[in-house]
């Protein structure tokens, strides 16, 4: 598997064990899932670039995400994050070959952003062919570069400061912070505040802002 040979798995000890039947849902819209999560759920990958949840805690953060994102309920199913705190998610508005497509959603910027691949395309090509695009891989070098520190598995790199507040997307602007604290404030801002506009493209990602 591609990416298996381009993203090594961190060690982390007392890793959070996974139950993968919660995933019998959407196993028959996503193709090598269920084998894929196997494998992976619970690894954190590249010193804490990507991340993977226990199949255990996927409900759990989806409910989370959709508190912040409530136009995405009963929509979306999330599986993983990145260093900066964004989700991936199952997008069931959105399929092709009958699976879901992936969904990013960014508590930094307000934004959600459509990505035009499946889940097994996701990990095979998306994150291996654009992995700077997917993950911010190059800002995540620059942060590491300049003395920051690697988040543990339940934490990111957030901003102080969220973009659309005006902050600026800076090394400076940046600081590790627990994934759930981090999430309940951009949850806590009001909508009118994020103005989130319809859909623009960027590549090979499609933004909802």
């Amino acid at each position: 598997m591609a990416f298996c040979k381009h993203f090594q798995r961190d060690l982390q000890p007392g890793a959070i064990p996974h139950n993968t039947e919660s995933l019998i849902a959407v196993e028959n819209h996503a193709t090598g899932m269920t084998a894929f999560l196997t494998a992976h759920a619970g690894g954190s990958y590249e010193n804490g670039l990507y991340r993977i949840y226990p199949t255990s805690q996927m409900s759990r953060w989806t409910e989370v995400v959709v508190e912040a994102f409530p136009e995405f309920r009963e929509r979306i199913c999330c599986f993983a994050f990145d260093w900066l705190g964004r989700v991936f998610a199952l997008d069931f508005a959105r399929r092709t070959d009958d699976q879901y497509l992936v969904l990013m959603l960014e508590p930094g910027t307000g934004q959600a952003l459509e990505i035009p691949t499946t889940f097994m395309q996701f990990h095979e090509q998306e994150l291996v062919g654009y992995r700077n695009e997917a993950l911010a891989a190059e800002f995540f070098q620059a942060w590491r570069a300049s003395g920051g520190n690697t988040p543990a598995f339940e934490q990111c790199v957030g901003y102080k400061k969220p973009l659309f507040l005006g902050g600026s997307d800076t090394i400076e602007n940046l600081e590790v912070i627990d994934m759930d604290v981090y999430w309940s404030v951009f949850e806590q801002l009001p909508s009118k505040v994020r103005d989130l506009p319809e859909c623009t493209r960027l590549g090979n990602i499609q933004v909802n802002e």
